[in-house]
C-alpha cells in the first residue's frame, strides 16, 4: 500500500512566493503534489498529515562546499594567516584520524548543519590515509545522520602534502571511479563526484584525470580556484597564466566545473568563467575568517554564472550554517562595492537553495512537484523572526539578515524527519558530542 505523507504549514514559500492554506504532499521521498490543504487531505484520506500551525514551510538549504573532517579541528590553530593555520591545524592533526574518528567528524558536521536546515551538502574530502574506507567512513556518515550527500572525492598529488593526503593519478582515478560506479544512480541519497584539488595541490594531469572521470560518469566536478594569491603567482611563474586561463588552456573549463572561491580572478578570467559556463562555490564567511580577500559576486551573477554558497570546513568559518553564508554575502559584497544593491536578500536565499540544486543537477533546493522532499521549518512566531505584517512582507528579509539557528524546528530529508523541535532525531547530540570529545583527547595527546 502507497504510504502518503501531508505537511501541512501555516505558509509555504513556493517559486518566490509565501502562500497561506497550502500544503506538501509526499510520497516515496518526492513531492508528488502542492496545493490546497484541505483538498489534498481529502484526495488522500489515508495520509499521514503533519500540521505545522506555526511554521513555515521552505526548501532544504544546500551546503555546495564542506569539508567535514574539519569540524573536529575548530578553535584549533585560529587567528593565524593561511599557511599557518594550514600548517598547524590541518597538517598537524588530519594524519592521526582513523576511519572512525573520519566518521566521528562527519557525523558532527552532518548532523549540526542539518539542525541548521541544511538537506544537501557537497563534502569535498581528502583525506586518503586509509583508501577507500575513508570515503566509506564520510558516506556511512551521511547515511547514519539522515542528510543527502555528494560527496566531492579529492583527486590530491602535491607532494609537500601529508602522505595519506597523496595518491598516484591511476591511483586516484582507480579509488574515485569505484565509488562512482558503485555509489551513482543506486539511489538519490549519496552520489560521488570527482574533486581535484586546486591547481597547488593538483597536477595538471591529476587535474584532467578529474575532468575525465566527470565526462565519463556524466557528473560535474569541484576544484579550488585561486583562494589565496600564493596560487595565483605560483601558476603564472610555473604556466605564464593566471589560474582560470590555464584551466581554459588544458582543457577543462566548462559547464561541469564548479570552481570554488575564485577570489583572485581578473576580468579576462571572470569573462571565462561566463563565456565557458562554469559554476562558483562561494564560502564568504571562510573567505573574511582567513583574510583570503572578496570575490566579485556582482559581476559573476550578472555576467550568468550560477553562485551557490557553502560553508566551508567548520575550523574556517566557524559556523556551519547555510543561513549564515546567505546574511554574510549580501552583507560583505554591499560593504566591499559600496553598494546597497549589488547583492539583495532574495538574491542571497536562490543562492543558499536553488542554484544548489541547479549547479549539482539535482531536484533539489526548490518546493516543486516531482523533486526531492527535502525541506525545512521555521518557527514564525520566534523572536528573531519579528516583527511581520500580516501579508508577511518581512519575512524574507528576517530570514536572511536576523533568523537565529533554533528558529528552525522542523528538517525532513528524502520524506524523513531528521530534526524535530529543533532536536537531531536520527543521532542523540550528546552521542555526538562524547565521540568529539574522544577524539580531542587524541589531540590533547599530541599537543
Amino acid at each position: 500500500m502507497t504510504e502518503y505523507q501531508i505537511y501541512k504549514p501555516k505558509l509555504l514559500y513556493k517559486d518566490g512566493a509565501f502562500l497561506e492554506h497550502q500544503a506538501v504532499l509526499v510520497e516515496g521521498g518526492k513531492i508528488r503534489k502542492i496545493g490546497c490543504g484541505d483538498e489534498l487531505i481529502r484526495a488522500f484520506p489515508t495520509a499521514r498529515v503533519e500540521n505545522w500551525e506555526h511554521l513555515v514551510l521552505l526548501p532544504g538549504n544546500i551546503n555546495i562546499h564542506n569539508h567535514c573532517f574539519q569540524s573536529l579541528l575548530r578553535g584549533l590553530a585560529t587567528d593565524i594567516p593561511f599557511l599557518q593555520w594550514r600548517d598547524e591545524a590541518l597538517y598537524r592533526f588530519s594524519p592521526i584520524l582513523t576511519p572512525e574518528d573520519l566518521y566521528t567528524g562527519a557525523v558532527f558536521a552532518f548532523g549540526e548543519m542539518m539542525k541548521y536546515g541544511v538537506t544537501t551538502v557537497t563534502d569535498f574530502f581528502y583525506l586518503h590515509n586509509h583508501g577507500i574506507a575513508s570515503d566509506e567512513a564520510i558516506i556511512k556518515a551521511a547515511r547514519d545522520v539522515g542528510i543527502r550527500l555528494v560527496l566531492a572525492r579529492t583527486m590530491y598529488d602535491w607532494a609537500g602534502a601529508p602522505a595519506g593526503y597523496v595518491e598516484s593519478v591511476p591511483l586516484a582515478v582507480e579509488h574515485t571511479g569505484r565509488l562512482m560506479e558503485q555509489y551513482n544512480g543506486k539511489d538519490d541519497m549519496v552520489t560521488v563526484i570527482p574533486a581535484p584539488h586546486s591547481l597547488h595541490a593538483a597536477s595538471v594531469e591529476m587535474v584532467q584525470a578529474g575532468f575525465q572521470l566527470a565526462k565519463q560518469y556524466g557528473t560535474g566536478y569541484h576544484i579550488h580556484v585561486a583562494e589565496e594569491l600564493f596560487e595565483v603567482n605560483d601558476v603564472k611563474q610555473q604556466f605564464g597564466c593566471r589560474p582560470i586561463e590555464l584551466l581554459d588552456r588544458i582543457g577543462v573549463l566548462d559547464e561541469r566545473m564548479t570552481a570554488v572561491h575564485c577570489v583572485w580572478l581578473d576580468e579576462h578570467e571572470k569573462e571565462l568563467m561566463s563565456s565557458r559556463k562554469a559554476s562558483l562555490a562561494y564560502c564568504p564567511s571562510s573567505n573574511m575568517f582567513l583574510a583570503d580577500g572578496v570575490t566579485d559576486i556582482p559581476y559573476l551573477k550578472q555576467h550568468g554564472v550560477i553562485v551557490a554558497l557553502g560553508s566551508d570546513g567548520a575550523c574556517s568559518n566557524n559556523r556551519i550554517s547555510i543561513y549564515e553564508e546567505m546574511r554574510m554575502t549580501a552583507l560583505l559584497q554591499k560593504v566591499h562595492h559600496l553598494d546597497a544593491l549589488c547583492v539583495v536578500a532574495p538574491e542571497a536565499y536562490d543562492m543558499g537553495t536553488v542554484n544548489g540544486g541547479l549547479i549539482l543537477k539535482k531536484p533539489v533546493g526548490r518546493l516543486k512537484e516531482g523533486y526531492c522532499a527535502d525541506f525545512t521549518g521555521v518557527d514564525l512566531e520566534h523572536i528573531s523572526m519579528q516583527p511581520l505584517y500580516d501579508n508577511y512582507e518581512q519575512l524574507l528579509y528576517q530570514m536572511v539578515y536576523s533568523m537565529q539557528p533554533d528558529a528552525i524546528r522542523r528538517v525532513v530529508v528524502n520524506g524523513k524527519t531528521t530534526v524535530k523541535d529543533g532536536v537531531i532525531l536520527t543521532i542523540p547530540e550528546s552521542e555526538i558530542v562524547s565521540r568529539v570529545q574522544e577524539v580531542m583527547k587524541k589531540f590533547q595527546a599530541i599537543q
